[in-house]
């Protein structure tokens, strides 16, 4: 069933098919029914997301050689040169409310700014995170509030490390003090919960089995859609149906070789892609596609976990990385965290490629998203929470000034940056966290 309007596409038309859901990106169409609150070119939407590194960075390779206009990028932070314009560094943040240092504390405290209370049990607490505090607000227009993602298992109950309850160390996302929310990694489980039409998930599954492809059963009515649109909007309806396609393709793919490996990845869900980098990757795809479907506003995704003994043999480091992580200042040490840290920024850089391509309203996703990328560890060889590694993303169209190095006095609160965010997306609280007060200059006034 297609629901649409007679004299124009409403902003949340979508296609309803046999256990799924469609929703189609902005189309040109759909402007002269938006409303005040609808998004426009001249009102687009607002998203934010967050991306968690774990242990820290090699500073020396991190930190830009100079202040103030971004010149040549360092050596980590190199794959970012396409979208240099739309980034901001920024150096000398801290986490005060995560010490004493561990790595448990450093995953609590990115988003929540909060101290986590030290108990192996289950009268865990912390604080609600930033991204809830977006998604109370900005989230409730949205299918889903907010979407947790990561690329490790939850091994859910427990003791972790130093006393702490695992939640602590798997959970970046917190809708309240005492509710830690779970985050996903298996693509087939995140692209249902995308595009399905609640029911049992055996349902679900059964249904895309049934017709080979989720948009097998649009057929029809993607036909129907494309009669009535502009020439614009059929190009930007094929764009994103070959997206699903292929994320789609590559689900499929990797399930099917699940049969084909006889050894188990104890720390990756079972049908995920082999390597590493296509699994982030698609993960990173399907975050594009909730965007451009404005499915959701608001994304979490933990990259890797703190205290993972993953090895990167693909890019010369067959060492663990929590163990080198810990390098004394040994040089060979520093060299296989630094590749470590390029590989993660070239991960991250592709995905914000994706979405300088993708076209949102009158620009892309990026201009209309803003991305925070980094650590709650700073050295993690000595489990500091001092200069984190710290990169912004994006959000032209909220006023953020890129192709910057911002080095702020030592020791001024990450809470800060998060308090700046929540700004700038439309979410106005007095303070966050052990906030002091804003980061003014990292964007110009616009009116949000």
């Amino acid at each position: 069933m297609m629901i649409i309007s007679k004299k124009a596409l409403p902003r949340r038309t979508f296609l309803k098919g046999l256990q799924a859901t469609l929703a189609l990106p902005l189309l040109d169409a759909m402007i002269p029914a938006a409303t005040a609150q609808a998004r426009t070119p001249a009102r687009p939407v607002r998203r934010l997301g967050f991306v968690y590194i774990p242990m820290g960075c090699d500073h020396a390779r991190w930190t830009p050689a100079s202040e103030g206009t971004l010149g040549d990028l360092s050596p980590i932070l190199a794959p970012l040169e396409p979208v240099k314009k739309q980034l901001t560094v920024i150096t000398n943040l801290r986490l005060e409310k995560s010490y004493p240092g561990t790595h448990d504390t450093a995953n609590a405290g990115f988003l929540s700014a909060a101290f986590a209370k030290h108990t192996e049990s289950s009268d865990y607490y912390l604080g609600t995170t930033v991204d809830q505090v977006a998604a109370k607000q900005i989230g409730r227009d949205t299918q889903l509030p907010s979407l947790e993602l990561a690329m490790d298992l939850n091994p859910g109950a427990g003791v972790c490390n130093n006393g702490y309850a695992c939640v602590y160390q798997n959970c970046l996302s917190w809708s309240s003090p005492t509710t830690p929310l779970p985050a996903e990694a298996h693509p087939r489980i995140v692209f249902e919960r995308l595009f399905g039409d609640g029911g049992p998930a055996s349902a679900r599954r059964a249904a895309l089995r049934s017709r080979g492809s989720l948009l097998d059963s649009f057929n029809d009515d993607i036909a129907r859609l494309k009669r009535r649109v502009g020439v614009t909007d059929r190009v930007r309806v094929d764009q994103y149906l070959d997206s699903i396609r292929e994320v789609e393709r590559q689900i499929e793919r990797a399930e099917a070789r699940t049969a084909e490996n006889p050894v188990a990845d104890l720390e990756r869900p079972v049908g995920v892609p082999a390597a590493f980098a296509d699994h982030a990757k698609l993960l990173f795809d399907l975050q594009v596609l909730a965007f451009q479907a404005d499915i959701t506003r608001i994304v979490t995704f933990q990259l890797t976990r703190e205290l993972n003994n993953r090895t990167y043999p693909e890019i010369g480091v067959p060492d663990p990385h929590h163990p080198t992580s810990h390098h004394g200042n040994d040089p060979q040490k520093l060299l296989k965290i630094s590749k470590i840290n390029t590989f993660h920024v070239s991960l991250f850089a592709y995905f914000l490629e994706k979405l300088k391509s993708t076209p949102d309203g009158d620009g892309s996703l990026l201009d209309n998203t803003v991305y925070l990328y980094g650590s709650g560890l700073g050295n993690s060889s000595i489990h500091d929470h001092e200069n984190l590694p710290i990169l912004v993303a994006g959000g032209a169209a909220s006023g953020m000034r890129g192709g910057r190095h911002i080095r702020y006095k030592n020791g001024t609160p990450l809470a800060n940056l998060h308090l700046t965010l929540l700004d700038r997306v439309g979410v106005h609280v007095d303070s966050f966290g052990d906030s002091n007060g804003k980061i003014e200059d990292l964007f110009v006034p616009v009116s949000i």
